[in-house]
């Protein structure tokens, strides 16, 4: 039998982009064509950078630090029905967890300079991963309850609704 426990993950870096507040930020990398940013990570992790230059996307893995609290039943950004929190991609969630897949632009030292990013300024990053079609890529897709509102990402904003207090 498992045994469950607390788990703990330490950040290995800060991202830093144009959106100060979750409010305006866009919903998905697809959505924030040609924003850039850096990725510093923490001078102990640099190592581990070693050969990410050859890769010209990334997975970034971060902590939704300004989201308090969950809800397992979401209205999300692109929706004005209510979904469950696992068939979304809405941050407020048991574990506030993010992905995003953005293009990297140049490496220097143990800053990362990434474009197409979606994400608010100063959050905690957690991991790193290169992208790889062979791997992430899959065929005869379905998007479930996306499929009719999909068309508005390159318009859907963050509108603060899972930050605290909002």
């Amino acid at each position: 039998m498992l045994k469950l426990r607390m788990l703990v993950y330490k950040p290995i870096g800060i991202i830093y982009s144009p959106f100060k507040e979750p409010r305006g930020t866009p919903i998905q990398p697809a959505g924030a064509k040609g924003v850039k940013g850096r990725v510093e990570v923490f001078p102990e992790y640099a190592e581990g950078l070693k050969d990410i230059e050859g890769f010209s996307h990334i997975i970034l893995i971060y902590h939704f630090h300004r989201v308090k609290g969950y809800k397992l039943r979401v209205k999300p950004f692109m929706d004005d029905n209510f979904h469950g929190v696992f068939a979304t991609r809405a941050p407020a969630r048991p574990n506030p967890i993010g992905i995003s897949v953005v293009r990297l632009l140049k490496v220097e030292g143990n800053i990362l300079y990434v474009e197409d990013l979606d994400i608010v300024d100063g959050t905690p990053l957690l991991d790193i991963k290169p992208y790889v079609p062979e791997f992430d890529k899959r065929e005869g897709v379905k998007i479930g309850w996306l499929e009719k509102n999909v068309y508005k990402l390159s318009q859907s904003r963050d509108d603060e609704r899972f930050v605290e207090g909002s």
